[in-house]
């Protein structure tokens, strides 16, 4: 082996290394540094406005977008946190003493369903709900049990807490002061030729916006809508709703409505028409169409991916990462889409180049004299 050859594969060795032990150093502190991008993201658009405004001072605009973050998102997410908290709390305790009831509630819907729905369960028959609602009760109140816990965990790491939000908020700082450098450095260093580094980069992007766009700032508006609804409507922890609208929002087609529906139903149901009415309506119209309309403003219909794709990489983001999951899924379902359809274009050029040199090597044959025979 030649001492170049030496030289670079004890290099690439030290480089997988070090890069391994500097991922290990920063997990503790991975979502702090993934929500900053993720904001940083959101809130790029309106940097970009504020650099404009001062081009020569880039801290005091990276300064000014930061404060301007807390003010419009951090205070209402903290606010929101907190009362999101005080109502899981009490919906635990409803559902431990029994006060919240499952069967009370299904029951009265099922009585007053129409005969050809009772026939027709009966048709398949399912009559006796008594098992299915215990089941669902049981796992209601492991689930509001594990919320509750995890909201009381987060009470008592207060430290914790403050120290990954000022990890993120330092994060966001850089990223809006550098982040165009930050990129620039990352596509130099990716082995690629000119032309395709940035087609890659330039899909990445807008892959990457499209995503979190997409994704968060429509599930936000949805469950925000959701909340404001309940709350017009008196519905008890209408935080606590609107929280869970804004992630099954990420679901497509039901999403949301796996919240609102049976309510609705239910205010039907027991003689509320006008609440009934007025959450359909609200629900199908508003919430509804919320999605359709949001989306392509935010995000076009080119990047959009389908609607099975975002509800396995959703559920599998969840259940892989986490909280973090809802948004890392769908990004790593659309980057996967993004390179194997570059990789297909690439193999696509590649054989028309192949062919285009095999026509020329035939005609520079054909051009060629021929000798002449003895």
């Amino acid at each position: 082996m030649s001492t170049a050859k030496a030289n670079l594969s004890f290099f690439v060795v030290l480089l997988v290394f070090v890069t391994i032990g500097f991922i290990a150093t920063i997990m503790p502190w991975f979502g702090s540094v993934f929500w900053a991008v993720i904001f940083t993201v959101i809130f790029w658009p309106l940097h970009n406005r504020v650099l404009r405004m001062m081009p020569r001072f880039r801290n005091l605009a990276a300064l000014i977008t930061l404060i301007l973050w807390i003010f419009l998102a951090l205070i209402p997410l903290l606010l929101i946190t907190g009362a999101l908290i005080r109502e899981i709390n009490a919906f635990y305790e409803l559902v431990r003493d029994g006060q919240f009831n499952i069967a009370v509630y299904s029951n009265v819907i099922i009585d007053k369903m129409p005969d050809w729905v009772h026939n027709a369960l009966g048709y398949f028959e399912i009559t006796d709900l008594a098992d299915i609602q215990a089941k669902v009760q049981a796992s209601l109140a492991n689930l509001s049990r594990t919320a509750a816990n995890q909201a009381v965990a987060l009470g008592q790491n207060t430290l914790w807490f403050f120290a990954a939000l000022g990890v993120m908020l330092y994060a966001m700082f850089f990223f809006f002061r550098d982040g165009l450098k930050l990129i620039e450095r990352i596509k130099y260093t990716i082995p690629l030729t000119n032309e395709y580094r940035n087609t890659l980069f330039e899909r990445f992007t807008t892959v990457i916006k499209a995503t979190v766009k997409g994704n968060i700032l429509v599930a936000m508006v949805q469950g925000t809508l959701g909340g404001m609804i309940f709350a017009f409507l008196s519905v008890q922890g209408a935080v606590l709703w609107g929280v869970v609208m804004a992630f099954l929002s990420l679901l497509p087609a039901v999403g949301a409505a796996l919240i609102w529906f049976p309510v609705a139903v239910y205010f039907l149901a027991t003689g509320a028409i006008f609440k009934g009415v007025i959450l359909t309506l609200f629900g199908v119209f508003v919430i509804g169409l919320t999605d359709n309309v949001l989306r392509p403003i935010l995000v076009g219909k080119s990047t959009k991916l389908p609607d099975w794709l975002i509800l396995i990489s959703t559920l599998g983001g969840l259940s892989v990462f986490g909280i973090n999951g809802f948004v890392i899924g769908p990004l790593l379902a659309a980057l996967f889409i993004v390179c194997w359809q570059l990789f297909a274009e690439t193999m696509v050029e590649h054989d028309a180049a192949m062919i285009r040199l095999k026509k020329s090597e035939t005609l520079e044959k054909l051009k060629r004299p021929t000798p002449p025979r003895n």
